[in-house]
């Protein structure tokens, strides 16, 4: 075998910088991924899922205090997020 049959991802910059930004993708792919379910969740039942994390959540009661009793804001907010996530995974490419 030649010395150039065992070429490795530091011996080529260009394979190294596309698994690296592979990782990226997947995770913006999760994000994205996460940002859809959880607006479909807010979106049809925005009541029982903004009393899930209304108390005792680790922190997350500040985050939906402006949603609680709200449903419509927690509507518009799902709206906004499926939007988001669905563009985000709409630029992530291989």
């Amino acid at each position: 075998m030649g010395q150039g049959s065992q070429e490795t991802a530091l011996d080529t910059p260009g394979l190294l910088r596309a698994q690296e930004n592979i990782w990226g993708s997947r995770a913006a792919e999760m994000a994205a991924i996460f940002m859809v379910g959880d607006g479909l969740i807010g979106l049809l039942q925005p009541r029982r899922h903004v009393d899930l994390w209304k108390d005792d959540a680790l922190g997350t009661e500040t985050l939906v205090k402006p949603f609680v009793d709200r449903p419509g804001r927690r509507r518009l907010y799902a709206v906004v997020q499926i939007a988001a996530g669905l563009a985000l995974a709409a630029r992530q490419r291989r």
